[in-house]
């Protein structure tokens, strides 16, 4: 018989990355600070009444032709191998799905973000993924980034839940995804997923697979429990506060490490996953 497939879906910014990824090298090479950049994209969609995902693209265009970069799918991959991961999460892959196969499973991992696909297609972990979901350019004739290819914000992140759920898995193909495929024949069942996410553009997702019989899990900078500052406290506070909501089922230290309390909650999932296969079968 085939293998149960569960799959762990993942936000990138602030669940397996601390902060966001253009910070690490992008806004700083086109001689930007953190602060001007984020508040000019903003700036912009409220002007304009426009996505703020949208924007922000549109300014990293605007910022690298200002300062003639060229934004070439290699820079973006160059820009991404200088971003920062959380602890644990470059050897995280490999142990669960050992994890994961000695409890008959097979595990998949998938990414489900706003920020560039480009950049995180430079981090040692891309190819640990079946999919990256995330935004991504057009290009011209110059490899050159020209136009948004994709935008994935709050809302319309669910759609990846969905294709994810039956099995149609490219972005261009909105038709099959709206099919109906009986519960029984969709590859990958809301109640054998597992959604990591850290903020308000992860909320529909969580809520989502939470709701279909899933489980998220919002997670917040493990350095907040050391730290005594105000906006440690309120990291950990918004993400306890989405159990409140009923949007998650856990708010937990982004610590991949093995032993740390995210590892352990993800192999008791796991457990519970096989446990319920089995029993199905009785």
């Amino acid at each position: 018989m085939e293998t149960p497939t569960v799959a762990l879906i993942y936000d990138f910014d602030g669940t397996l990355s601390p902060g966001n990824m253009q910070e690490y090298d992008f806004i700083p090479a086109v001689g930007k600070s953190n602060h001007d950049f984020w508040f000019e994209s903003s700036q912009l969609a409220r002007d304009e009444d426009a996505d703020p995902i949208l924007t922000y693209m549109a300014r990293m265009i605007a910022e690298a032709r200002k300062q003639k970069i060229p934004l070439t799918r290699e820079m973006f991959r160059e820009s991404g191998s200088k971003i920062e991961l959380y602890p644990g999460v470059t050897e995280w892959f490999a142990r669960i799905n050992a994890y994961g196969a000695s409890k008959g499973l097979n595990i998949v991992h998938y990414i489900n973000s706003s920020g560039i696909r480009e950049m995180i297609e430079g981090t040692p972990i891309a190819d640990e993924f079946k999919k990256i979901y995330a935004c991504s350019f057009l290009y011209d004739a110059d490899n050159e980034a020209y136009w948004p290819g994709v935008a994935i914000n709050y809302t319309n992140k669910t759609q990846f839940i969905y294709k994810i759920n039956k099995g149609v898995e490219p972005v261009w193909d909105g038709k099959a995804v709206n099919c109906y495929i009986p519960e029984h024949k969709r590859p990958v069942p809301f109640s054998r997923m597992i959604y990591f996410g850290d903020g308000t553009t992860d909320i529909p997702c969580m809520r989502l697979v939470k709701a279909s019989g899933g489980y998220s899990i919002a997670v917040f900078n493990p350095t907040s429990a050391s730290r005594t500052d105000d906006s440690s406290h309120a990291e950990r506070a918004a993400a306890e506060k989405l159990i409140e909501e009923n949007r998650v089922n856990f708010a937990l230290p982004a610590d991949y490490r093995e032993g740390q309390v995210l590892d352990r909650v993800v192999h008791t999932i796991m457990d519970k996953i096989a446990a319920e296969i089995v029993l199905s079968k009785i």
